[in-house]
């Protein structure tokens, strides 16, 4: 994993409480639309890594929301957001963060920002791509030739967009020299740990993520909590009908439904999957079903039936019928056989 370019501390150039202290400092960008979740994760690593116990003063740490024009900025969620400070001069932060949102709002990216993002980066400024930031990132040239992380969720979507390229969607955060992109969600706290790690101590990290009630730090290399997919593909058509599955997997839609979202007639895809994976979409839409209701009856303390309900089956006695033509076991059976090393790792 490459670093990320250090910093000198800006003690006298922020404010706040004791400011000589300051060691690591953040100016935020959010997308309109942005994720209001991997923002306040993020934040609130950087707050309670800032000073002692519970106490929210930014004296170790210290952040802010820009803006360019200073009205509020509404989330995904519809909850909105104050911007602090203009945009101004970049050098004032360790980090700029860009947290994104929704994929359709991805284009909707002011000039300014794009102008901002740009000095920073001549001036040296590390950034950051929160969530679907690393989309407006790409969008403002700001990682070609840098590896990014996107969550699997928008893997289709980001290729789409960035013909050729093909983002990391198996580890939670990347660190590519002065870029760095994570997933969104909670990996953008573990993001926020790894600088305060790096700045403030290891110690404030874990303490920011213990009082968050989340495990001990992970490493950037940690994969992703997606969905366990055993369909290999390089057809980029069947990825993206693979990934509509994964999305719909609680409410199975139909193949017919899948190939209007794409643009694409039922036989298309049918034959696309034949040649690419000789099987057809129906049967791999189902297999996708069945190896996450094993998954999760590996892994989880569900009932088969709350199982049965989360892969889209009708109950329990369907999944069962489903799931021992496929294992030659029930999920019952499985669950009371002795739990292997594999299993346990």
């Amino acid at each position: 994993m490459t670093q990320a370019l250090s910093h000198p501390t800006n003690a006298s150039r922020t404010s706040g409480s004791k400011p000589e202290k300051t060691r690591l400092s953040v100016g935020f960008i959010l997308a309109k639309r942005f994720t209001l979740c991997a923002f306040a994760n993020f934040v609130d690593v950087l707050r309670l890594a800032a000073d002692e116990g519970d106490r929210s003063r930014p004296i170790l740490c210290n952040w802010t929301v820009l803006s360019d024009t200073m009205d509020p900025i509404p989330s995904s969620s519809g909850v909105s957001v104050h911007p602090k400070e203009r945009l101004g001069d970049p050098r004032r932060f360790n980090y700029i963060v860009v947290v994104g949102g929704l994929i359709d709002e991805s284009t909707d990216f002011s000039p300014a920002y794009q102008n901002f993002l740009k000095e920073a980066a001549a001036a040296g400024i590390p950034l950051i791509g929160v969530c679907t930031g690393a989309f407006l990132l790409h969008r403002s040239g700001l990682l070609d030739g840098y590896k990014s992380c996107v969550s699997w969720f928008s893997h289709s979507d980001f290729k789409e967009q960035f013909d050729g390229l093909d983002p990391v969607t198996d580890q939670i955060f990347v660190v590519d020299r002065d870029r760095l992109t994570c997933a969104g969600g909670v990996s953008s706290a573990h993001l926020a740990a790894y600088l305060v790690d790096k700045h403030v101590g290891r110690a404030h990290a874990n303490k920011s993520l213990h009082i968050m009630i989340i495990d001990d730090a992970h490493q950037a290399e940690k994969p992703q909590p997606g969905i366990p997919l055993d369909l290999k593909t390089q057809n980029p058509i069947v990825q993206r009908a693979l990934h509509i599955m994964q999305q719909n997997i609680d409410t199975p839609i139909s193949i017919q439904e899948i190939a209007q979202r794409m643009g694409k007639s039922k036989r298309q895809i049918e034959r696309y999957f034949r040649l690419s994976l000789e099987t057809s979409p129906q049967v791999a839409f189902l297999n996708i079903r069945l190896d996450l209701a094993r998954h999760l009856i590996e892994k989880s303390q569900k009932s088969v039936a709350q199982i049965a309900v989360d892969c889209g089956f009708c109950d329990s006695s369907h999944l069962s019928r489903m799931f021992r033509r496929r294992y030659g076991c029930t999920p019952q059976v499985l669950r009371r056989l002795p739990v292997t090393e594999e299993q346990v790792a």
